[in-house]
């Protein structure tokens, strides 16, 4: 720590005395663990869709919305993800730094790993052509499973989904 004069170390000492700490001890539970709703599981020929708008690694919306995919999939949902616009990025395969894989820093592979669990599990994952072409991207450089879609399709994609009675989760963000 700097040298401080003896008024501002008493002010430290004062203001770190202030609130214990920690103020609670490692495994205390901080909130109540009530569920709600029922743990609902599919029915048959039920359907789920997300739709993903948003840059994998920048939007923990579009990581959420990727484990609620796969949570409907393990409900026993016919699960598909479909990304679209910048959200394309997150199917590529060829992420990382300093080679295809690493992991940059904590967190960088997290799409790619649940994207590639969701495909491993039964899950559908499309991928807009349009949005890998805006981003540089290539369709040989998709996650093993990926599907690469017309960019028309993610509005007949929606409509076909519809009909079908299916639940359509749609994230987006900038």
């Amino acid at each position: 720590m700097p040298t401080f004069d003896d008024e501002i170390m008493a002010n430290i000492e004062k203001s770190v005395a202030e609130i214990p700490h920690p103020s609670q001890p490692k495994g205390t539970n901080l909130y109540g663990s009530t569920k709600i709703f029922p743990d609902y599981q599919a029915s048959e020929g039920q359907s789920y869709l997300t739709l993903v708008h948003g840059v994998p690694h920048e939007s923990s919306v579009s990581f959420v919305a990727v484990l609620q995919a796969t949570r409907a999939l393990r409900k026993g949902f016919e699960s598909a993800l479909y990304f679209y616009g910048p959200g394309a990025l997150a199917c590529v395969d060829t992420r990382g730094f300093p080679t295809t894989g690493d992991v940059a820093f904590p967190g960088n592979q997290n799409m790619n790993d649940s994207i590639a669990t969701f495909v491993k599990e039964g899950g559908t994952v499309f991928c807009c052509r349009f949005g890998l072409a805006l981003h540089g991207s290539r369709e040989e450089d998709l996650i093993e499973g990926v599907i690469p879609a017309h960019p028309l399709d993610v509005q007949d994609a929606v409509i076909h989904y519809a009909n079908k009675g299916a639940i359509i989760n749609s994230v987006y963000n900038l």
